[in-house]
């Protein structure tokens, strides 16, 4: 009774309420992408670790997050490997130089790393190819997703670097998430040529791998022991964890985007509880009459509850197609790695529902100006 008198409602205004269900939709839609940035963005400062090779990693104790991760003494990478369950520790040097374009001779700033080459500290297919470009003097390699303001990024192309003539070797597909707007990996020695201040000897990373059946929590812990406090340890998980805490908790960017979801449901609740009022107005009468006829208050809620929970089903869809196109076109634009997930899905579904059903429970104190005696 409750489903077919609540839609023969939707359907008696099918313009009106088509327009409503188009404001739902607009809110949802706004929910989508609020908890899109909100994930997104640590996902981003996780981009370059996600493709590293590494069980346990040392930083300094000054870390705060990969682009201000600080220096410490590149010997206490060798240390780790007094550990029997270590199988291999390799240094990692990480910073800003200015990027000079000699046809233009703007200077921007593009992010720097330098691995050993001879290492597979890279899971990138296109930069283990091309593993061999990087020993040579001066070359480096540069992300495919770093900005045109930087030029052209062809092979052989010449550029300077903090005042150091390199040539570009090649590119690579990994993407700089929230690193820079640009990113170039060379060989740890070139990399201490463009940086001349800096010896080999101070380290930003330190990457450790171990043997196979080892439990990298175990590991870290003798670590932690052994090393002196100028390093710390981080688990995978651990790393994860920390610089997720960082961009969510610390960072203006998790506080708008956090603060972004909360008013996308305000909102949502908002335009639900004028529409469902504005429909429970007008059938004043109506639902007047189903009293006069001895249907009771209770039963009458249920009516709005199902027309909200239709008006809301009927908006969904809508929203979630407009919400993949906008992550696709965002993914690009902002080079976030804004994804759908099922699990996001459900959880703005499940949003949507309780926000419907809450709105429907005040919309319904409506019902209590539908008199009967108002009919005669």
């Amino acid at each position: 009774m409750s489903a077919v008198l609540a839609w023969r409602i939707l359907m008696h205004e099918k313009a009106r309420n088509a327009l409503a269900a188009g404001g739902i939709s607009i809110a949802i839609l706004m929910i989508f992408l609020q908890l899109g940035f909100y994930a997104s963005v640590p996902r981003a400062g996780l981009l370059i670790y996600d493709h590293l090779r590494f069980d346990l990693l040392l930083t300094s104790s000054s870390y705060v997050q990969m682009g201000q991760s600080y220096l410490f003494p590149r010997r206490r990478v060798y240390e780790a490997m007094n550990v029997l369950e270590v199988q291999s520790a390799v240094p990692f040097y990480e910073g800003e130089a200015y990027w000079l374009s000699r046809e233009d001779g703007t200077l921007r700033e593009i992010f720097v790393m330098g691995v050993d080459p001879g290492t597979d500290s890279f899971a990138v297919s296109s930069i283990e190819r091309q593993a061999a470009r990087l020993r040579d003097q001066d070359t480096l390699l540069i992300d495919s997703a770093s900005l045109p303001m930087y030029g052209r990024q062809l092979p052989g192309r010449n550029v300077e670097l903090d005042g150091r003539a390199v040539t570009i070797g090649g590119r690579y597909d990994l993407g700089t998430g929230v690193i820079g707007l640009g990113a170039v990996v060379m060989s740890d020695l070139n990399f201490i040529r463009v940086f001349s201040g800096r010896p080999l000897a101070s380290v930003s990373l330190g990457l450790v791998r171990l043997r196979p059946g080892s439990d990298p929590d175990r590991v870290a812990e003798q670590l932690r022991r052994i090393l002196p406090a100028d390093t710390r340890v981080f688990t995978r998980a651990e790393i994860e964890a920390f610089e997720t805490d960082f961009w969510r908790h610390r960072t203006s960017t998790g506080l708008i985007f956090g603060s972004g979801v909360a008013v996308s449901v305000i909102v949502g609740i908002v335009i639900l509880y004028q529409i469902l009022t504005t429909q429970v107005v007008r059938q004043l009468p109506q639902y007047a009459t189903l009293k006069a006829m001895g249907y009771g208050d209770g039963h009458l809620q249920g009516v709005v509850a199902v027309l909200a929970l239709v008006t809301a089903a009927v908006a969904f869809p809508p929203a979630l197609l407009a919400a993949l196109f906008a992550y696709d076109r965002l993914r690009i634009l902002s080079r976030l790695p804004i994804e759908m997930t099922t699990a996001r899905v459900m959880i703005v579904l499940g949003i949507a529902v309780a926000m419907t059903l809450g709105t429907s429970l005040l919309a319904a104190r409506k019902l209590r100006h539908a008199d009967p005696a108002d009919l005669f």
